[in-house]
């Protein structure tokens, strides 16, 4: 696999400022993609859940910038 990206490409995209997504109102969206308002609410809900862990870890960041994550226990393989 090739990488097709010029440099101006990269440029001109580093270059444009990030928009804000938007929902399409429920008349633009097609029937079998529409969700009903409990599963939003459930995707807001996780999506804050989500930040709050996000900022939690940012603010352990802060506080312990050279802390480590501790390794998970791993068995060494079986002898056959």
């Amino acid at each position: 696999m090739t990488n097709t990206t010029t440099s101006s490409t990269s440029t001109a995209m580093a270059a444009r400022p990030a928009g804000q997504l938007s929902f399409f109102s429920a008349d633009r969206v097609p029937a079998r993609f529409r969700l009903d308002a409990a599963t939003v609410r459930r995707g807001r809900r996780h999506i804050a859940e989500i930040r709050t862990m996000l900022a939690a870890a940012a603010a352990a960041e802060l506080a312990e910038p050279h802390a480590t994550i501790p390794a998970r226990h791993v068995d060494p393989p079986r002898a056959a």
